[in-house]
């Protein structure tokens, strides 16, 4: 448990570090700049420069403030998103496989909700109009598109027939002819037992999933508060949002949170959609290359290849995150709400109709 906490905790530092540098090159290379270039080669030190800053700014408190609770309010995000990642398996490796509860799901969605509660804490507390607005903003965002998320979630749940993301997992390792088809149709059977790789992956053996992605993936954005629905955080509105007050290490610490909740909902994509940590290479008659490109389950190598598997997985989604970012213009209060309850969530109950019927009859 504790190599687990360890390994989450420098998974979530390094990812802050990689993802600023690669999010400030892509983004100067979508607008024909060059980013950072002065510090170190490529600017390759620019991020520990900004580090360095931060450890050296003054931890300033507003004399208005509620101190204490403006204080614990950055630590009550950080723990959200970094004890999520408790019940997300990493691996099929025992110390990399997260919590083994049976409501692995469901749990997640508890723990990943109570982020709205510190942003919430956050503005209120900072007595600030600009925070405040923010933390409003924040409340209607997180808790409205938490609906259409659970539902998406909800339909990998009804078609797997369980909420243990391990067991979620497992079940797009091995394409058995005995129990499985592609697309669900039984004239589609291969004659090979074990043919994994991608062909054995939620998004081709359910065909509409890939469809349900997508809508996954726009709740996620709206999770994670990127653009475009970084509302709570509209700097040309709000100069910062609930953040406002915030300075030095604490701020980090928000900043870390944000990126850390970018991380954490692409790595639950991939578990749900993408082969979790699965080789997309599928095995072709004697050519067994899922079997070789996965390793030999049990064994160190197969956990080591099976991690970087599933960090290629989430960084190509991470990567069109802030592709998006620096592609769609902020929408409006109204836009943001009018694409929730009018869009997203129908059409999550549509794709919750056909999953019950799919899990009924597949």
């Amino acid at each position: 448990m504790w190599i687990a906490l360890v390994v989450c905790l420098v998974l979530l530092t390094i990812n802050v570090v990689v993802g600023v540098y690669v999010e400030r090159k892509l983004s100067a290379f979508m607008q024909d700049r060059l980013g950072p270039m002065e510090v170190g080669k490529w600017g390759l030190l620019q991020v520990f420069a900004d580090l360095l800053k931060l450890f050296q700014k003054e931890d300033i408190v507003p004399a208005s403030a509620q101190k204490q609770l403006f204080l614990f309010a950055p630590w009550i995000i950080f723990l959200a998103v970094f004890g999520s990642f408790s019940v997300i398996p990493l691996s099929s490796g025992s110390f990399l496989q997260g919590s083994q509860t049976e409501m692995g799901v469901m749990l997640l969605m508890g723990i990943v909700s109570l982020d709205s509660l510190g942003i919430l804490l956050a503005g209120w507390t900072s007595n600030n109009k600009y925070s405040l607005l923010g933390a409003i903003r924040s409340a209607a965002q997180l808790v409205s598109y938490e609906i259409p998320m659970g539902l998406s979630i909800l339909c990998v749940v009804l078609i797997s027939s369980s909420l243990n993301l391990q067991e979620i997992a497992l079940q797009q390792g091995i394409f058995s002819q005995q129990t499985n088809f592609l697309f669900g149709l039984s004239f589609l059977q291969w004659d090979v037992t074990h043919v994994g790789g991608i062909l054995t992956w939620n998004v081709v053996r359910v065909p509409f999933f890939f469809f349900l992605f997508i809508l996954f993936f726009i709740t996620s954005l709206a999770e994670a508060n990127r653009a475009p629905f970084d509302i709570p955080e509209a700097e040309s509105e709000l100069v910062g949002g609930f953040h406002t007050e915030y300075a030095g290490m604490r701020w980090a610490l928000l900043f870390l949170s944000e990126y850390g909740m970018m991380l954490l909902v692409s790595v639950l994509g991939v578990i749900l959609f993408w082969g979790a940590w699965y080789s997309p290479f599928p095995n072709i008659g004697s050519l067994r290359l899922a079997d070789w490109t996965n390793g030999t389950p049990g064994t160190i190598w197969a956990t080591v290849l099976g991690f970087v598997w599933i960090m290629l997985k989430t960084y190509v989604l991470i990567a069109i995150q802030m592709w998006v970012r620096w592609t769609l213009p902020r929408l409006r209060v109204d836009q943001l709400m009018y694409l929730c309850w009018k869009v997203l969530t129908p059409a999550a109950l549509v794709f919750v109709a056909i999953s019950s019927i799919w899990s009924m009859f597949m």
